[in-house]
């Protein structure tokens, strides 16, 4: 599996995430609900600041 983990802060709550950067389904801030990632067919589009790639492959 190529890709890599990313650390995301959400833009409304700062709340940091992990998740996958080529996320296939939408991932939701676990405390607020903000979008924090939406599936493209690749990488997915990140809304939010990277702070951290956690595991690159």
């Amino acid at each position: 599996m190529a890709g890599s983990f990313l650390t995301v802060t959400c833009p409304d709550c700062e709340n940091e995430q992990t998740l996958f950067e080529k996320a296939a389904n939408e991932v939701s801030c676990a405390v607020c609900g903000h979008t924090l990632a939406t599936p493209t067919g690749g990488k997915a589009t990140i809304e939010g600041e990277v702070t951290d790639v956690v595991e690159a492959r």
